[in-house]
């Protein structure tokens, strides 16, 4: 499966250092588990919590789940120790904290050199620095195996001792640009989490807006929110019959070479055409996850 294709519309994040719920994570409708040594864990629990980590992603059974760790900074005493455990146990991808600037990925690239070339590194974006080196952050993807972002709203709102209202208007350019910086290097981005557990029309609204948004998914903190996330970042069944349409239309003999189109009543261009087979493309990849 292509990157781009590839369904992240649910990453739920679960303490490492809970041998319980790891297991269950096996066996959850999350497109990505994060295993987290660094929120989520308390100061005593961060050996335990690496080595549970490295041992969980080295036994797999994990399915069609990307697994993900997140490590603590480097600037803490535990930093330096999870990224060597992280790139030995090879998951999918390695999260980071609080990268500020492009300085702050290589940084991460070199801590990571013995990775293996599969796995990935994801930054969060989660600091007032980072909202003003957005595109420097993004393009060090051109020479790192930097492949995505996570946006950390609450550590945004902390620093900017700003209010989460229910519409996010305190965060709202700082997530526009950063889903279009992410996009201009072809990076994955993903949504904060939604604090609220048992508020799930709140949570129903907050995927609605990431959605429109251009998000490819959002980070969860409970397995409670996987089915609104989840269908809140999939392909509906218009936007599929529409696509399809799409390419149908551009394949047709009599098109050929044509930039624009009229398809279904609708102006179809060919960056529609670019879109439409993504979609399809992303459709047919949650599909066939939900036969497997």
């Amino acid at each position: 499966m292509s990157d781009i294709a590839r369904p992240r519309r649910s990453a739920l994040y679960m303490p490492a250092s809970n041998a319980k719920a790891v297991d269950k994570a096996r066996t959850l409708d999350a497109d990505v588990i994060i295993l987290d040594l660094e929120d989520a864990v308390a100061p005593e629990m961060k050996a335990e919590a690496r080595d549970a980590a490295v041992a969980a992603v080295k036994a797999g059974g994990f399915g069609p789940r990307e697994v993900v760790i997140r490590t603590n900074g480097l600037d803490t005493p535990w930093g330096e120790a999870d990224l060597k455990a992280a790139a030995d146990a090879g998951p999918d991808a390695v999260l980071v904290p609080k990268v500020n600037d492009a300085a702050d990925v290589h940084a991460y690239q070199a801590a990571l050199h013995a990775a293996p070339a599969a796995t990935r590194l994801w930054t969060m974006i989660e600091t007032g620095k980072a909202a003003f080196h957005l595109w420097e952050i993004a393009a060090a993807a051109r020479t790192t195996r930097l492949s995505g972002w996570v946006m950390g709203v609450n550590d945004l709102a902390k620093e900017m001792r700003a209010r989460q209202t229910p519409g996010r208007e305190a965060f709202l350019p700082i997530l526009s640009l950063s889903v279009a910086a992410a996009r201009a290097h072809g990076l994955t981005i993903l949504d904060g989490v939604h604090n609220d557990i048992d508020d799930l029309a709140a949570l129903e609204a907050v995927c609605g807006q990431a959605v429109d948004f251009g998000f490819d998914g959002k980070t969860l903190i409970h397995p409670k929110h996987l089915e609104i996330c989840n269908r809140a970042f999939s392909p509906t069944p218009d936007e599929i019959a529409w696509s399809r349409a799409v390419i149908a239309a551009f394949a047709a003999p009599e098109n050929a070479g044509k930039g624009a189109l009229r398809v279904e009543g609708k102006m179809a261009e060919r960056l529609h055409l670019v879109q439409a087979e993504r979609l399809v493309a992303v459709a047919a990849a949650i599909a066939a996850r939900s036969a497997a």
